[in-house]
């Protein structure tokens, strides 16, 4: 498992969506990663769904985060 936010973003994202951000600019891919990690510091809902399945809510962050990239 990658241990840096990027690698760790990439690793939990949808297929056809991890191409999309592997394919963008580095500082893209950093500032999305930058958001995945604030959505799961503040997700209130996600925090549990985190006691119970950690990889379900980091994917869960990441679809929230691309879903507001649009």
């Amino acid at each position: 498992m990658p241990t840096d936010p990027v690698g760790r973003f990439l690793a939990v994202l949808e297929p056809h969506r991890r191409e999309a951000v592997a394919g963008m600019p580095r500082g893209e891919q950093e500032r999305l990663a930058a958001a995945w990690e604030e959505e799961l510091g503040s997700g209130d809902e996600l925090d549990t769904l985190d006691e119970l399945s950690p990889p379900a809510a980091e994917a869960e962050a990441a679809r929230r985060v691309m879903d507001r990239e649009g």
